[in-house]
This record gives C-alpha cells, sequence and structure tokens, in this order.
C-alpha cells in the first residue's frame, strides 16, 4: 500500500488504518456495543496483512481495553504499525468518564 508524508513529520503513513474506538467493547459510557476480542484482534492483524501501517485508539476507548487488545494483536509480530493514541478524558472507579 502506497504511504503519504503525515504533515510535516517523518512518519510516512497509509491513507487507511484502523480505527479502534469500537474494540473497546461495551462496558463504557461512549460503547458501541459489545465486541469479541478475538474477532478484535484477527481484524487488527487482517488490516497489518493488507498493508495498513497505523492504528487510532485512544486510552478512554473501553476505558483502556482498547489499547490492551491492540497490545495483545501486536504481540510477535515483527511488523510495528504507528500506534496514534490521545488523552484528554478521565475516568473514576465507578467508570465515570469526565475532562
Amino acid at each position: 500500500m502506497q504511504t503519504k508524508q503525515l504533515g510535516n513529520s517523518e512518519l510516512h503513513i497509509t491513507p487507511i488504518g484502523f480505527g479502534a474506538w469500537a474494540i473497546g467493547g461495551g462496558d463504557w459510557a461512549f460503547a458501541w456495543g459489545s465486541q469479541d476480542d478475538n474477532e478484535s484482534i484477527s481484524a487488527i492483524q487482517k488490516a497489518l496483512d493488507l498493508g495498513m501501517n497505523w492504528i487510532d485508539t485512544a486510552a478512554v476507548y473501553g476505558l483502556g481495553h482498547s489499547e490492551e487488545i491492540v497490545a495483545r494483536a501486536l504481540k510477535g509480530r515483527s511488523q510495528r504499525p504507528y500506534v496514534f493514541t490521545k488523552c484528554a478524558l478521565v475516568w473514576n472507579d465507578q467508570r465515570e468518564v469526565s475532562t
């Protein structure tokens, strides 16, 4: 898959990446519904096999669960995609999300 320079950075990314919001699962305020972790891992691995070289995730996606699934999907792979994550929202012990 072809890549393009990301802004003024030295990163070259594919036009399509893997969005990992939904793989956070259904147990949080902004969820898309429950997801099967093994299917999520397979989807990430398939995306990488097809040539995508970046994954978008965030700590708040599933209150950390999305990042855990991304890590499991990448474990043992020689191909290391860019993992773009971000933070701004936090949560408490009752799983309530705030800024």
